[in-house]
């Protein structure tokens, strides 16, 4: 199972836009761009929402067959490892595999020699044309990259063996991230991390590293953009190094895992993916819920209600909401609409203050941000909320499709 040059991972928390996402890609064919969707849902948010990784498949299909959609698409088990992989194993067929938890720690002497011997023949200065900075492989480095990542990579290639035996290697897509951990991973590192992924014979498709700058969830990048851009052409580099020396596969491409909605990054990703004719599969989390609660509170007074609600309890369960997400949010309490306020907004200024638009005057990223990670409220509100999705479904669906293809689709691939 190969995956497409070009891929767009779209979260659903609630698996009721499906069709509406996939509007987005039959409209990008419509202009000329192959764009291959991936469904994917993690362990965590089936356990919030209360559903199963089969209810994603179902929900992929039926959009799928509605549209009649002739292209590939896929569904992805999203940041699991050995212990969350089971449940996913049947409907699923690509798999993120999450090593975060396993960087740092320690493999063993005997392993971190290994490494070394079958990579000393990296040693030196690896032939690289238009890297930003010539790549300097010694020992030292080497041991290094061992004693830090490692540990990581034999694990993903303990998940992906249990993956490929139960499923059949040919029928699963493979990814590892390392981009939830602290710190990024240099091109030199990433060289000596799939040096080591080649060793474990993992058919990865996709990588997604940690990149410089702040991904935070909902809201656009923080950071350089100079040395973002620098990064991710110098990483495409690499990739396509490591293909021809490691014996990867062809089809290896970067992931960017972006917490949704980085746009200032879409126009250097672009360039770079037309430099060096390269792919991307790039994931847009939980963009979808945040155009749901703007609709509904955009469409009527009883929608409107339910939002304010769902606002004030997020205030009053801030820690316990934002708790797991404590890495990819920086809200700022101070900037938030107190209840008051909130009250004597209309459907359209919520809206406003929710949609990401830059330009918007009345946007609010403390806001999206707390929404973002709030959706368990609307959970506790489930018949309520859902009443409201099936009432307003063409209205909810044109401002999830809209936001797919004009605010991501377009920007990044034309």
């Amino acid at each position: 199972m190969e995956l497409g040059k070009l891929s767009l991972g779209i979260g659903d928390r609630f698996g009721r836009q499906g069709q509406a996402q996939l509007r987005a890609f039959v409209q990008a064919a419509q202009n000329g761009v192959d764009l291959i969707p991936v469904w994917n849902k993690s362990n965590r948010e089936h356990l919030i929402v209360h559903t199963e990784p089969t209810e994603l498949r179902v929900e992929a299909d039926a959009a799928v067959k509605s549209l009649n959609w002739k292209r590939p698409y896929h569904v992805d088990a999203d940041h699991i490892g050995i212990k969350t992989v089971d449940r996913f194993l049947e409907p699923s067929d690509f798999f993120t595999i999450d090593v975060a938890d396993f960087i740092g720690k320690p493999a063993d002497d005997k392993a971190i020699d290994d490494l070394l011997n079958d990579c000393r023949k990296l040693c030196g200065t690896p032939a690289i044309a238009q890297i930003s900075k010539p790549i300097q492989i010694d020992e030292k480095a080497i041991i290094a990259v061992g004693k830090k990542y490692l540990a990581a990579v034999r694990e993903a290639g303990r998940v992906y063996r249990f993956i490929a035996k139960a499923r059949g290697a040919q029928h699963c897509i493979i990814e590892v991230s390392m981009d939830e951990t602290d710190s990024p991973q240099t091109p030199d590192e990433l060289l000596l991390i799939l040096a080591a992924i080649g060793r474990e014979s993992i058919p990865l498709q996709t990588i997604a590293p940690k990149f410089t700058g702040r991904f935070n969830k909902g809201v656009d990048y923080v950071g350089d953009l100079v040395q973002f851009e620098t990064e991710f052409n110098d990483d495409l580099l690499v990739i396509a190094y490591s293909i021809r020396e490691f014996g990867l596969p062809e089809n290896l491409k970067l992931s960017v895992h972006s917490g949704s909605d980085k746009f200032s990054i879409y126009q250097p990703i672009r360039r770079a993916l037309r430099r060096h004719n390269a792919g991307l599969h790039i994931k847009t989390a939980g963009t979808t819920w945040l155009e749901e609660i703007s609709a509904v509170a955009e469409a009527d007074e009883t929608g409107l209600k339910l939002v304010r609600e769902i606002y004030a309890e997020a205030l009053q369960r801030f820690d316990e909401l934002c708790g797991p997400y404590a890495t990819v949010i920086d809200i700022k309490r101070d900037r938030l609409p107190t209840v008051e306020a909130i009250n004597h907004y209309s459907g359209t200024d919520i809206a406003a203050a929710i949609r990401h638009e830059p330009r918007e005057p009345k946007f609010n990223a403390d806001l999206r941000q707390l929404l973002h990670v709030s959706y368990k409220l609307a959970v506790e509100r489930k018949d309520r909320f859902f009443s409201l999705l099936d009432k307003h479904a063409e209205f909810v669906g044109k401002q999830v499709t809209y936001n797919l293809f004009q605010r991501h689709i377009t920007p990044l691939f034309g």
